[in-house]
């Protein structure tokens, strides 16, 4: 029997090609496998929060698998600066279209009898709410130290970044306890030198 031939893994593996921030000066360079990574990262942290000391029961892997493929729309539209897909309504309407489109796209690329267990992980509209939430404030999150490392670094550009993004996430802090949680024991040794960090776990 001839196995058939998928593309899936291929555009996967372009995701370190794509930068993210292309239209701003960014002084350490950031792509979007690494942020998803990093998003995986954190999803998994809040999951593990929320079912320790919230009484979630969610699955912390599932969390971070669904981060790792959350910005699969982007290895065939490459990322889409904030401030324009969000310009207006309109706009926003379009770009989640073009997003789905290409989430849908991936998915077809992967043999049919792997899609149905895929479709939940790469198509958004498909993700079960409480897990959406929970990617979405890792991401917000990432970004958020995204912002604070480049001022660290005198890169005013994110100054405007890193309080839009602090208006975001004080919704997140607010509703969801773990967000804060995550804030107020993993955010401060984000910025320290790595002699300070090694001395900070002694």
């Amino acid at each position: 029997m001839k196995l058939p031939r998928s593309t899936f893994l291929a555009w996967i593996l372009r995701m370190p090609l794509i930068k993210r921030w292309a239209l701003m000066h960014s002084i350490k360079k950031e792509n979007i496998a690494e942020h998803s990574h990093q998003v995986a990262v954190i999803a998994h942290l809040l999951t593990v929060i929320k079912n320790n000391y919230f009484d979630g029961n969610l699955s912390a892997e599932r969390a971070a698998t669904i981060a790792l493929y959350h910005e699969v729309s982007e290895t065939k539209l490459q990322d889409i600066n904030h401030v324009t897909k969000y310009h207006n309504a309109d706009l926003t309407k379009e770009f989640k279209k073009l997003e789905e489109i290409a989430e849908l796209e991936c998915l077809d690329s992967l043999p049919k009898e792997l899609q149905e267990q895929f479709k939940p992980l790469l198509v958004q509209s498909c993700v079960e709410p409480e897990y959406k939430k929970i990617v979405k404030a890792a991401d917000l999150i990432s970004a958020y130290l995204k912002a604070c490392d480049e001022l660290n670094f005198g890169n005013q550009e994110f100054s405007h970044v890193k309080k839009r993004l602090e208006q975001m996430l004080a919704e997140y802090v607010n509703t969801m306890p773990e967000v804060s949680y995550f804030m107020d024991v993993f955010k401060e040794h984000c910025f320290v030198s790595v002699d300070k960090l090694a001395n900070s776990d002694h």
